[in-house]
């Protein structure tokens, strides 16, 4: 069958370049120059730009009835608002689509060349002027208009009750932060992450094991220069990099301690982090309730994308950015709906952000609120890593806690 398909298109393809032949050798009997259009040719190419019209709008019409209908089922209650505003826009643009060729085809044809005719010249015309400044200015400021209405129902404050999930993103994963029993966050700054800590979480123990992790990087950089300047054997580009090094941990130390304790809620920002949940692989959220999510960056731009629930947001290093959603359609429903017994939500990345963009990928749970409070109380607390007794330097460096300020950093 194959074959036979394949025969089918070289014979094709011979009877095409046959019939170029052909052309070119009745023109040369015609006797006429190339470049010299006769009124039948005329007349055959606005003929058939009305054909081509007809097959242009057939082809589309086809397109639209075949694959119109591209969005998956929306689960969110913002989704029907999302999917109602696309309606309009796809609306609106088939419409000016239509118009617009329909006169480009149609003029092609009305105003073929004829012997004899003159085009009419006007160098301006108020009216028409007016017509397409007036009636693009119109619809777009609806469309934006209704725009804004639709994405400040996403991005707008979210209810006292709803949950709260951070999801922090970096190279090339993503974490999900569920608040404690005390359902505070505790607060984050980016000059703690490590390996043991990896979103920051200010804690006094954290805090502890950052300064002594430091303190021993700049032991080791001094000791190396100690040697150095006893036995020379190192390049002195490279011992300015050592003391360079040496001067960016001092800094990153000073940052640490210039940390200030805050309180939210009745408590100490430095301890509701404690009981955070940090869930790697999946997340689960409950169905019908309000979720707000918050989105932090380690690294470079990433862009959360949530398909099923029409919700996407950037997340910016240094800018926690949010939106809020109500799943409405469980996984179990939505498999029953998609008739995919192995179907999952996603939450994909939707920036290119490096080699392994493509693997940026994690597991949406919807589920029932007492489900996911099952789920949630097997999730392991964050703890920061235990420390041996601090020495005297470290505790003279440790932060202050006598201060109230803002200790929410990226």
């Amino acid at each position: 069958m194959k074959l036979l398909i394949l025969l089918v298109i070289v014979l094709a393809i011979i009877a095409i370049a046959q019939l170029t032949k052909v052309y070119e050798l009745s023109r040369s009997l015609r006797k006429n120059k190339e470049e010299e259009i006769s009124a039948a040719d005329n007349k055959l190419n606005a003929n058939l730009m009305l054909v081509w019209m007809f097959l242009f709008f057939v082809g589309t019409v086809f397109l639209y009835v075949r694959y119109g209908d591209y969005l998956p089922v929306s689960a969110s209650a913002h989704g029907v608002d999302v999917d109602q505003l696309m309606k309009v826009n796809i609306w609106l643009i088939t419409i000016v689509f239509f118009i617009v060729n329909f006169f480009l085809f149609f003029f092609a044809w009305k105003y073929q060349y004829k012997k004899g005719r003159k085009a009419r010249f006007f160098a301006h015309d108020n009216r028409l002027e007016m017509l397409w400044t007036l009636v693009p200015g119109v619809v777009l400021a609806f469309i934006i208009v209704y725009g804004l209405i639709t994405w400040n129902k996403i991005t707008g404050p979210a209810s006292a009750d709803a949950l709260q999930i951070e999801l922090y993103s970096r190279q090339f994963d993503w974490t999900a932060r569920y608040p404690g029993e005390n359902k505070t966050f505790g607060a984050a700054n980016y000059n703690l992450i490590s390996t043991s800590n990896p979103l920051g979480l200010v804690t006094p123990d954290g805090i502890r094991a950052k300064m002594d992790e430091l303190d021993a990087q700049i032991e080791n950089v001094e000791h190396q220069l100690e040697e150095n300047k006893m036995m020379p054997l190192l390049p002195e580009s490279y011992v300015a990099t050592l003391e360079d090094k040496v001067s960016r941990l001092k800094r990153h130390k000073q940052r640490i301690s210039d940390l200030d304790e805050n309180s939210v809620n009745g408590l100490s920002t430095w301890e509701a982090g404690n009981d955070d949940r940090l869930v790697k692989g999946e997340m689960h959220i409950p169905v019908n309730k309000e979720v707000e999510l918050i989105f932090r960056s380690q690294d470079v731009i990433h862009s959360a994308y949530l398909p099923h629930f029409r919700s996407q947001m950037n997340c910016v290093p240094g800018v926690a950015t949010r939106l809020k959603m109500t799943p409405t359609v469980t996984t179990e429903e939505m498999r029953k709906i998609t008739g995919n017994d192995s179907f999952n939500y996603i939450l994909l990345c939707n920036k290119v952000c490096g080699a392994a963009h493509f693997n940026m990928q994690m597991k949406v749970v919807v589920e029932s609120e007492a489900d996911y409070n099952a789920w949630v109380a097997k999730q392991k607390m964050f703890k920061a890593p235990e420390v041996k007794e601090a020495s005297d330097t470290t505790l003279a460096n440790e932060p202050k806690k006598d201060t109230v300020a803002t200790a929410m950093g990226n």
